[in-house]
């Protein structure tokens, strides 16, 4: 058993012996023309190897080489650099004149995709998608060896990515692994992060490639895709959340498609297809589905609080501060220029700035620049909306154009939205056209224009009782009626109907004509949008809630009293002379009675005498 023992270890350490010598007979510097041919015949990609190439044993056989770059055909700069790479060999093949290689690692590499490497050959041909055989005499070593790659890894790697005159990304951090089989198909391994604008996105992605049509077509299965976004005007929690999609791309239409498509963020998520065809202008289609979208909680939106408001309202109050805003917003939307693309969207659940939408549906068409959109309709509460319109965002400022439908929205949500105050709430109707400069709510009080019908249900006007300040006014000049025991601290209102005209941020409204149980009202006025400031001109009939003399509440309740409320939303004022009022009711009074006096002495002197001085 002893010397049974002996023979294996001797005949292993001859072995070794064998396969070490072999690897010092071969100088790995013989083939480095070679490879550099096979890179260039398979890719048209040129590879650089500076210095030489040296074994390395253990504890992976290797091959080593000094500073190493690859470069697209007519590229200005290498798209891969790199001070040195590894390629672990295996040793069997070796014996058999193959150079089989396990593994190329790059690290510390720099991955440029600048216009500076893209490949600039306008007249070369189209590769074929099968692989292209080494011509004839290509390399003397072609006859007896063969070259192979099993695994491609790239670590602590720097990604440059630039397009045009555009600010470059740098995607830092990049540690990448592809592994490949005969039959063309690979596996992907990918983490990174990438650090932008004080905000930092980390991610990691496993894939599957499908390489056999390479470079005509390719696809891919994106099994696994992992995100975190944390950083300036993010949510301090951050956004998180993972995802899967099919991928494929054919170069001869230059089109990529997503299908199968499901993302999450947080606790929202969103599915469906997307494609694009690549060009000088790109065309991009999108079909994308949520049943739960909250807007808020991935912007950090918070509302403010009352104080905030009013301090908020104090501010806009001057005017040539909102001008100064709204006249330096730049064209934000400047980018949909650049491309054609459609969007269709539909979001069950919708949270946007405190609003919950239901049932969502967008329809968008994108013509460089010229936006329409057929659709943009949803719920709200028991109410509803459909937005159907225009934009042009091809010049300085966007121009919009809309044709509003709001079915029974509540004002109030409107209003908390955009940090305003509620001094009016109820279910809010409109039909009309509308257009304007800009999309921010300074924009809309400044430089938006046109017609509507305006209806309210239920209205509230917060902060002011019409009613009570009638009737106390009343009971204060005169000691003959007077009003309830308890107001409520605003005005309801059952119906409110008005005609609107907006232009230069002011807000006209006539035919003014509302109803309640206790009150009716008709009148006209304005709204300033930018300065939220009210004038408004009204004639109210108090109906209901007095309490005294019949025949002088039979005169109020016929009696239109002249109201005028002006001021702040947030504090609003009036203006109610009831003097006129009794005055103009204890007049009639008289003249009624003096006039049943005069009719029972026709005859008489006396009344003659009385009627030529009511005459007077």
């Amino acid at each position: 058993m002893r010397r049974l023992l002996t023979t294996l270890v001797i005949l292993l350490v001859v072995i070794i012996a064998g396969m070490t010598s072999l690897v010092f007979l071969i100088n790995p510097n013989d083939f480095r023309q070679y490879m550099v041919e096979r890179v260039e015949v398979k890719s048209g990609y040129k590879l650089a190897i500076n210095g030489s190439l040296r074994w390395h044993v253990w504890p992976q056989l290797s091959i080593i080489a000094g500073q190493t770059s690859l470069t697209a055909p007519g590229a200005k700069e290498p798209v891969v650099s790199a001070e040195n790479m590894r390629l672990d060999v295996k040793l069997w093949p070796l014996i058999s004149h193959q150079l089989a290689v396990k593994q190329v690692l790059f690290k510390n590499a720099v991955i440029r995709l600048t216009p500076d490497t893209e490949e600039n050959q306008p007249d070369a041909p189209v590769a074929p998608s099968s692989p292209v055989p080494v011509a004839p005499g290509a390399s003397e070593l072609d006859a007896g060896w063969k070259f192979d790659i099993d695994k491609i890894s790239i670590a602590d790697s720097l990604l440059i990515w630039q397009r045009g005159d555009d600010e470059q990304i740098n995607v830092r951090d990049i540690n990448l692994e592809i592994d490949k089989d005969d039959n063309r198909q690979a596996s992907v391994q990918l983490s990174s992060r990438i650090n932008r604008n004080q905000r930092d996105l980390a991610f990691t992605m496993n894939a599957e490639l499908d390489m056999q049509h390479y470079p005509q077509a390719f696809a891919a299965n994106i099994s696994k895709f992992t995100y975190q976004l944390s950083g300036a005007d993010i949510p301090v929690k951050g956004i998180q959340g993972n995802g899967s999609m099919q991928a494929s791309y054919q170069r001869d239409t230059n089109a990529v498609t997503l299908s199968q498509m499901a993302l999450t963020a947080n606790d929202n998520q969103i599915s469906g297809t997307a494609s694009a065809t690549l060009g000088d202008e790109p065309n991009y289609q999108l079909n994308l589905n949520a049943e739960k979208l909250d807007l808020d909680a991935l912007s950090g939106w918070q509302p403010k609080t009352t104080e905030e408001t009013t301090t908020t309202s104090q501010a806009i109050t001057s005017a040539p501060v909102i001008a100064r805003d709204v006249d330096e917003q730049p064209n934000g939307l400047s980018e949909l220029q650049t491309f054609n693309a459609h969007l269709a969207l539909k979001v069950a659940d919708l949270t946007y700035r405190g609003m919950k939408i239901q049932n969502l549906a967008l329809d968008a068409d994108n013509q460089q620049g010229q936006v329409s959109l057929s659709t943009f309709s949803g719920n709200m509460g028991t109410g509803n909306f459909s937005l159907p319109g225009k934009m042009d965002v091809t010049g300085k400022k966007i121009q919009v154009h809309m044709v509003p439908d709001v079915n029974k929205i509540e004002l109030g949500d409107l209003l908390a939205a955009y940090e305003l105050p509620k001094a009016l709430t109820g279910n809010f109707s409109l039909k009309g056209d509308v257009s304007g400069e800009g999309l921010s709510a300074a924009d809309f009080a400044r430089h938006w224009q046109g017609d509507g019908q305006l209806s309210m249900d239920n209205a509230r006007l917060n902060g002011m009782n019409i009613q009570q300040l009638i009737q106390q006014a009343i009971a204060r000049n005169s000691d003959k009626v007077q009003g309830l025991d308890r107001y409520e601290h605003y005005s309801q209102i059952d119906t409110l109907n008005a005609k609107g005209h907006l232009a230069d941020g002011t807000l006209t409204l006539s035919n003014m004509e509302g109803v309640s149980p206790m009150v009716t009202g008709k009148g006209d006025g304005t709204i300033n949008m930018a300065a939220q400031q009210v004038d408004l001109n009204l004639l109210i009939r108090v109906t209901g809630g007095w309490k005294g003399d019949s025949n002088l509440i039979n005169t109020l309740k016929t009696t239109d009293i002249p109201l005028r409320v002006y001021g702040p939303w947030s504090q609003m004022h009036y203006q109610l002379q009831v003097d006129q009022i009794l005055r103009q009711s204890l007049e009639q009074s008289a003249r009624s009675a003096i006039q049943n006096w005069i009719d029972k002495r026709k005859d008489s002197k006396a009344g003659d005498e009385v009627q030529k001085i009511l005459k007077k």
